[in-house]
């Protein structure tokens, strides 16, 4: 059924490939189908959970009549993220789609893309990169969707007027991204729980965010630390290897 699948996609005219060589393929047409669904998927995930914390604020009247269409797309949603996890799981065992990337680009994307919803908030979002730094081996799909939640969370930490800067370079073998805003920053007790999933101190979210981007650094080899400020606010570092050890 596989082989059929790839002379399909091949075309009629194509001589048949070994059945590994087909495997293979078919493997690495799943995965680029995953890796395209996902890209739009993510910000779509991130803007109904915008939408959401904005019809909270809705009189209860107007909230109760369109709850069952929220419903269904949040439930779409997850239908469709658990279709392409079922793609990864077909692809093989790495759920990672690697490729080098320009850091620059993905720090430029995500903050155009939070920014409309930040200002909302009277919130800037800024962004500084150092000049140079190498293209890195990476998801590109998880490692926005890891900084769109870091920089969400920063946001959400500010309540009036505020900043958050989104800043990225490198340190030996090492890159990083850092995500600092001017919110009240985290309470001491609180500073090795902020990542445990559903673990949140705010009205708006569900305590995964923070969870989520962890577990794309991990998975890349890297780490997710927060600390405070010491002129006030919180700071998030996500760090990553320049170079993959196989």
């Amino acid at each position: 059924m596989n082989e059929n699948l790839v002379e399909r996609a091949l075309g009629p005219d194509e001589p048949p490939l070994p059945a590994t060589e087909n495997r293979d393929l078919l493997a690495r047409l799943l995965k680029r189908l995953a890796h395209e669904v996902r890209n739009p998927l993510s910000s779509l995930g991130v803007h109904f959970q915008l939408l959401e914390e904005d019809l909270s604020g809705l009189p209860p009247e107007l909230r109760a009549r369109i709850a069952s269409r929220i419903g269904i797309i949040d439930g779409e949603l997850h239908r469709l993220d658990s279709i392409v996890e079922r793609f990864l799981k077909l692809a093989g065992p790495s759920a990672l789609e690697l490729a080098p990337v320009e850091i620059g680009q993905i720090v430029r994307h995500v903050c155009e893309l939070l920014q409309p919803e930040a200002s909302a908030r009277s919130v800037e979002i800024r962004h500084a990169v150092e000049p140079g730094l190498p293209p890195v081996t990476l998801d590109s799909v998880r490692l926005t969707q890891a900084l769109l939640n870091i920089i969400i969370n920063g946001v959400q930490a500010i309540s009036g007027p505020g900043v958050v800067t989104v800043s990225a370079g490198r340190a030996g073998e090492k890159l990083w991204l850092r995500v600092q805003d001017t919110g009240p920053g985290i309470p001491a007790h609180e500073l090795g729980e902020i990542f445990d999933p559903y673990f949140t101190t705010k009205a708006e979210g569900n305590g995964l965010g923070l969870w989520i981007a962890q577990q794309i650094a991990v998975a890349h080899g890297g780490d997710l630390s927060a600390e405070n400020a010491p002129d006030g606010g919180a700071i998030l570092t996500l760090t990553l290897p320049l170079s993959r050890k196989e």
